[in-house]
């Protein structure tokens, strides 16, 4: 039974090796400290955070994130540590509320390696703190319990590490901050709140969660994860919105829908445990024998349409490979740590490192580590197997918003009234099965913008490449993308604007020119540039300022209120200092009043800006042209290879789509 504890209390713990889960319905940082028997963290090395992950037996997300998953093997912690301290603090760089007070109380869970709650505790009477110390696991005698902590802290991160006895704890905190910060700009947005009976429906007999099955049981758990940008899982619970096209705010890496922000009272009800859920999928189709797995049903997800139901289940199917990924890489590590632990105490006997007793027992440590990575194995094929049988169900059924150029969907797809859901702009892949892609979803209206890497240095694959030709198929990405917006939204209520400042991109560019369907002429020269920025530029400033004065009615009669793209080539060529501050602006201040950025640069050629522009490069999602391992999942962080979005060779379908653009246009008089 679960122990629900209250400030103070505690709970004999009966296992070691735990999942510490947190919800907190808006991004948090979590992080941890190691405590000997007086509770004193000996130093840095005894502290988890964003920017250091990973201690012996600990390991924490390197994100923000609004759900997370600390992996804790008590047994396998430094010597000398007596106690692990969890710690959550806002995230300065998520653009979130700045107290707890203003969010929903956050809802910490510890539980064992299958999902049992052992204990929890839900955060309550958090006012004016912005990080807090929720609870501990800590060893009395030979046993470890867990304590309800909740002490929060006034004074942020800093003020929290300095009741741990860190030293310079002021420097730390800004280095854990600049670490989420970096954690962001790589990530992928989550998908929107989910119902409390979540969107998946499992096809597995027997099985209603809707993640992976779990390897089979194995004398020993894997070990903690060991993935470069770890962030929880996204598990809020509140039902999509009746408009699915309203995004929820400003993108960031693990956000969800938060509680307001100033003022009123707080309902510290749990979002995972409240709300009705949206209509029900339909039924999966009964299983072909007796205990098989159903056979896949595309749009078995919950929403309140057929789109959203595919929405939520690709994002289900992204976030089951990557669980499964994450399962069978730490069944491996576990298995490799296990091997090594086991050769370390018998050669630690001199007696043994004569004759054959070494040998014998280098080989019973190798059997048993190719014993559990092949179980591990096994569970990973048939979580594969299946998410391989649901990818070829759903593909085909897919809306033209979220098909690939390939998909005949395209060669009938007429120009819509009213924005989709989402937009699809590549495809993910993990190296465990390459085939296996999973569709890179990005809501609508875009809630940051995007930036086309024509770097060589960006991959390997770019270092291959010719730089003229690599520069060309960055802008005819980035044309393929604009043509998709186009596609996607009712005639009139999306324009694209182009920055080609020396002119070369003339040739990627003509399908968009000879259709006729940018907003004017691709700018050129310093002249050209400012006058795109000043007219984007202006048009953000008057909208903010009618958006703030409640005064929509005020706006010029000749200002277009629909959504704007900024497609920039070859930046900073043709950029004076006054041109990239504009661009900056646009960048940080667009996104909210609908004008959004897509650019094509190579980051090293606009090095001499120095660090000026890191806050530009973190704020756009980085895609590229040819397929490269830099995109993070939101909820385990693997480096996922992105693969852009290709038109089949000799296909004529972007000619037809900007057509089709063009004459809806016209039907409508814009």
């Amino acid at each position: 039974m679960t122990a629900e504890l209250v400030r103070g209390q505690n709970h004999t713990l009966p296992q070691t090796r735990l999942e510490i889960r947190v919800s907190a319905g808006t991004p948090v940082v979590a992080g941890a400290t190691l405590g000997d028997e007086r509770g004193t963290v000996r130093g840095i090395e005894w502290i988890a955070h964003p920017g250091s992950p990973q201690l012996p037996g600990l390991e924490v997300s390197q994100q923000a994130a609004a759900d997370h998953r600390l992996a804790v093997d008590l047994e396998a912690l430094p010597a000398g540590a007596h106690r692990v301290t969890v710690l959550l603090a806002l995230s300065v760089g998520a653009g979130g509320p700045v107290r707890f007070g203003a969010v929903p109380a956050p809802f910490v869970a510890v539980t064992g390696l299958d999902g049992t709650e052992i204990a929890t505790f839900t955060l309550t009477d958090l006012d004016a703190e912005s990080a807090v110390s929720a609870l501990e696991l800590y060893r009395r005698e030979d046993a470890w319990k867990v304590r309800a902590v909740g002490q929060g802290y006034a004074g942020g991160l800093a003020e929290m590490l300095a009741d741990q006895g860190v030293t310079d704890p002021a420097a730390l905190a800004g280095s854990i901050q600049e670490a989420v910060t970096r954690g962001l700009a790589r990530s992928v947005a989550p998908p929107p709140p989910r119902t409390p009976e979540g969107d998946r429906v499992r096809h597995a007999t027997g099985s209603a969660d809707h993640r992976p099955t779990a390897p089979p049981p194995a004398p020993e758990p894997p070990e903690p994860l060991a993935d470069p940008a770890t962030t929880g899982p996204a598990h809020t619970t509140q039902p999509h919105t009746a408009q699915p096209h309203t995004a929820p705010g400003p993108a960031a890496a693990g956000a969800s829908a938060a509680g307001p922000s100033t003022g009123g009272p707080i309902n510290y009800a749990h979002p995972r445990r409240q709300h009705a859920a949206p209509p029900s999928p339909p039924p999966a189709a009964p299983p072909a024998q007796p205990g098989q797995p159903a056979q896949p049903v595309a749009g078995d997800a919950t929403g309140w349409s057929m789109d959203e139901r595919l929405y939520n289940q690709i994002w289900g199917m992204f976030e089951d490979l990557a669980r499964a990924v994450a399962a069978y890489r730490s069944a491996v590590d576990f298995a490799e740590s296990r091997m090594d632990q086991e050769l370390d105490r018998a050669l630690s006997d001199p007696r043994n490192r004569i004759g054959g007793a070494g040998d014998r027992a280098r080989e019973a440590a190798r059997a048993k580590r190719d014993e559990l990575a092949s179980r591990a194995r096994e569970a990973l094929d048939r979580d594969l197997a299946q998410l391989a049988a649901e990818a070829a169900v759903v593909e085909p059924a897919l809306p033209a918003a979220y098909a690939g150029w390939g998909n005949p969907v395209w060669h009938a797809h007429r120009i819509p009234m009213e924005i989709p859901m989402a937009l699809r702009i590549g495809d993910l892949h993990l190296p465990e099965r390459t085939d296996l892609r999973i569709p890179l979803l990005v809501r609508l209206p875009l809630e940051r913008g995007m930036w086309v890497d024509s770097g060589r240095t960006a991959s390997e694959a770019a270092a291959l490449m010719d730089t003229d030709r690599l520069r060309r198929l960055a802008m005819e990405t980035a044309v393929a993308h604009a043509a998709r917006l186009l596609a996607v939204y009712p005639p009139g209520e999306f324009a694209v604007h182009v920055i080609d400042p020396a002119g070369s991109a003339a040739g990627p560019l003509a399908p968009l020119v000879e259709a006729g369907v940018l907003a004017g002429p691709p700018a050129a020269g310093p002249g050209g540039v400012a006058s795109v920025l000043a007219h984007l530029t202006r048009r953000v400033d008057l909208v903010q300022m009618a958006v703030r004065a409640r005064a929509a009615d005020s706006l010029p009669p000749d200002l277009d209120t629909g959504e704007q793209l900024l497609v920039v080539n070859d930046f900073p060529h043709g950029f004076d200092d006054r041109a990239v501050t504009q661009l900056r602006y646009l960048a940080d201040e667009g996104p909210a009043v609908g004008v959004h950025l897509l650019m094509v640069a190579d980051r090293e050629e606009a090095s001499a800006y120095g660090p000026v522009l890191d806050p530009l490069w973190r704020s756009l999602l980085r895609i590229t042209p040819v397929a490269d391992s830099h995109l993070a999942d939101p909820w385990v962080g693997h480096a996922w290879t992105y693969e852009p979005l290709t038109i089949p060779p000799g296909s004529r379908v972007l000619e037809q789509v900007l057509a089709a653009v063009a004459a809806a246009r016209r039907a409508a008089g814009r």
